[in-house]
């Protein structure tokens, strides 16, 4: 932002007038005018007190801090997909360069600038675009120190996307670093450098760990929108939600365990007392497959600890005292399904 559009800028959040501004300087309003339009600049002697009068510092003033809003970046990236439609790609190349050198301190600009300027060399099949490599890549790593992580992160994708591109695995991999551990972004870029690099086996592990992480997170998504519901009083969302939950576990191929489980808690609030014990059956009978999904092909490559029998044993006996308590499935007494199945499977013991 130059000076004229800061004094602007900050004249006008204060509700102040060119004339007024004037008379507070012991200048004339066309000088303000002048200044404002870009015809000519203050006296060096007139910064700091304009700086007073605007409330601001002198490197705001000067622009030393080309701090832009997302409106104004906004604008400027529409002004530029404006000018790529009507002009050659040279010209509105020319038009980045121009905004980027005006705004040299806003990284979250210059990234969505070289963005613009990657992707639409490639849909104009610009001629010798290799030229531009430098330029493009320049600004993703100017962008790449910025302050704000979620610019540090775009810039890095950014990079990874352009080696691949290139097929330079080994300088796409490097910025990968700059995404969590827990992202599982991280872990698919990385998936498919290891399939570009014909290291299969180990490609498949990584997609496979990423299904089993994806599963868990939108099974506590639903379960998440499933309490929402029941807060509210939502029971036919409620059923929607559980149903979601078990054709989920279905589709990513978990067991039966997995299948059945999600629909206890809604039968117990509904006081279901033959859809209870169906349920709660099911669940007790599949606890010594709770491992079936290890067997499935979805999760061939990957490697799993052994289930220990005692385990499965010890979560047995703590559903089925579970299930015996009175608070919760009080509602169920004198049920002949429910005490076969806590005698069977408990052999009545408390």
């Amino acid at each position: 932002m130059q000076i004229g559009e800061t004094i602007r800028k900050y004249r006008k959040m204060r509700d102040m007038t060119q004339e007024e501004m004037a008379n507070r300087l012991g200048v004339t309003p066309p000088a303000v005018n002048k200044w404002e339009n870009g015809n000519s600049f203050p006296d060096i002697t007139m910064l700091a007190p304009i700086a007073r009068l605007l409330d601001i510092s002198l490197d705001t003033l000067l622009s030393f801090q080309s701090e832009l809003t997302k409106d104004e970046i906004r604008d400027i990236v529409t002004d530029i997909d404006a000018k790529f439609k009507k002009r050659p790609y040279e010209e509105s190349f020319q038009a980045v360069k121009e905004y980027i050198e005006k705004y040299p301190n806003c990284d979250e600009l210059i990234w969505q600038l070289a963005q613009i300027l990657d992707a639409q060399r490639i849909l104009k099949d610009v001629q010798d675009s290799y030229k531009y490599d430098g330029f493009i890549t320049g600004c993703y790593l100017r962008a790449l120190e910025s302050k704000k992580e979620s610019v540090r992160h775009c810039a890095a994708d950014s990079l990874y996307n352009f080696h691949m591109r290139k097929e330079r695995y080994d300088e796409a991999e490097k910025y990968l670093e700059y995404f969590s551990d827990e992202n599982p972004e991280r872990k698919r870029k990385y998936a498919v450098i290891l399939s570009k690099t014909g290291r299969v086996e180990e490609a498949y592990k990584k997609y496979e760990e990423l299904l089993m992480t994806y599963y868990q997170m939108v099974v506590m998504v639903f379960n998440g929108l499933y309490m929402l519901a029941v807060q509210e009083g939502n029971m036919e969302r409620a059923h929607l939600y559980t149903e979601k939950q078990t054709a989920l576990a279905r589709l990513f191929e978990m067991g039966e365990y997995y299948e059945v489980s999600g629909g206890l808690d809604l039968a117990v609030l509904e006081q279901d007392a033959e859809k209870t014990a169906d349920i709660a059956e099911k669940i007790l009978s599949s606890v010594g497959k709770l491992s079936a999904f290890t067997k499935s092909p979805l999760y061939e490559h990957m490697t799993f600890k052994k289930i220990d029998e005692s385990f499965t044993d010890g979560l047995r006996r703590e559903l089925i005292n579970s299930f015996r308590d009175e608070e919760s499935y009080g509602f169920m007494r004198d049920n002949r399904h429910w005490e076969e199945m806590l005698e069977r499977y408990g052999g009545g013991d408390c």
